[in-house]
């Protein structure tokens, strides 16, 4: 039998119930001033969320426990990940500017909160009442088996990616050394690609009653609906907390401390930011291939002349000594452009 609290597709309990859980975890983090646990709380309400869904819906056929179950290992695993690297490093530095300010800092958690919820919204609204109470096809769909494999394979992409990471920086004393091996020699951030695999996988296979006619109405629309969940993840990856706070910043760090820019800037040209390709295949390509099809956009290329405080200084000077040979032109590539040897 089915529990129906609040509205037939579990909305509202999972709301609250999310922001129960980080409000709790929040009071922990600023009162002890605590990192450990910020992480750990997002990958854990996930699971929180699925197993109450499940066992409030009463029907627990093959759809819904795969769905539930993926979620489930996904944020346990990046949530144990998570805290074992926060374990080691002792402190978050995402928080150095908000630890000791009340509202800077529970403006995260509420930011938290709004990730849980929404990415979870699959797996919500395929386990709530108004979905359930329709026949469901057998798990046996082709999106259902496409939703297996991609997840599948997200799955490995992330889980790898992130232990290759961790084992070349904890084997490495160059902490400003480049990560190029493994997964991360065909992607800049396939553990990103990764997650956003498992999320659009687990959107396919929840949505399989709905696209095969067994679900009709309201909750045909909710299920479809529930897309925003892995949009918003990959939005917030691409746009916001992901590749926006690194590409760039990054880029430009490196040149002007010089910190292996020169070798840095051939990686960027050879190995695609997000979508895993061939680095051989990939430094050669045009440039608005890379810009378009594999998701490079201006907003993550840093160029020296145009975003670098060395650069515009540089470039200052060159102006007052025009009648002079520039030397800067190699300095001054932008990120992802072609390296030009200084012969040819």
């Amino acid at each position: 039998m089915e529990v129906h609290v609040l509205d037939n597709y579990y909305l509202a309990i999972t709301l609250l119930i999310t922001i129960g859980y980080q409000v709790f975890f929040f009071a922990i983090a600023f009162s002890l001033k605590f990192d450990k646990l910020t992480d750990f709380a997002g990958g854990t309400n996930f699971v929180v969320l699925a197993i109450i869904t499940l066992a409030f819906s009463g029907h627990h056929n093959a759809r819904q426990i795969v769905c539930s179950l993926f979620i489930m290992v996904w944020g346990l695993r990046l949530s144990g990940f998570l805290l074992f690297r926060i374990i080691k490093t002792g402190k978050d530095d995402r928080f150095d500017d908000k630890r000791d300010k009340f509202f800077p800092f529970l403006g995260f958690w509420v930011f938290q909160m709004i990730w849980v919820w929404t990415v979870s919204l699959p797996v919500t609204v395929l386990n709530s009442p108004n979905v359930t109470q329709y026949p469901q096809p057998a798990f046996e769909t082709g999106r259902d088996i496409a939703g297996v494999v991609l997840y599948s394979i997200g799955l490995i992409i992330e889980s790898v990616s992130d232990v290759q990471k961790y084992r070349f920086r904890s084997g490495t004393s160059d902490k400003s050394a480049i990560c190029d091996k493994g997964f991360f020699n065909w992607s800049r951030h396939p553990n990103y690609f990764g997650e956003i695999l498992i999320h659009f996988s687990i959107f396919m296979i929840a949505v399989s009653p709905a696209a095969n006619g067994y679900v009709r109405g309201q909750a045909y629309k909710a299920l479809y609906a529930t897309i925003l969940g892995p949009f918003f993840l990959t939005i917030l990856l691409m746009f916001v907390s992901g590749l926006t706070l690194q590409e760039r910043p990054g880029a430009k760090k490196r040149y002007e401390k010089n910190n292996h820019w020169e070798e840095y800037a051939r990686y960027l040209n050879r190995t695609s930011i997000l979508i895993p390709f061939p680095p051989q295949i990939y430094e050669k390509l045009p440039t608005i291939l890379k810009r378009t099809v594999f998701l490079e956009f201006p907003i993550y290329v840093f160029d020296p002349a145009k975003h670098s405080d060395a650069g515009k200084g540089q470039r200052g000077a060159e102006e007052g000594n025009s009648h002079k040979p520039s030397t800067a032109s190699t300095n001054n590539r932008q990120s992802g452009d072609q390296l030009v040897n200084s012969g040819s």
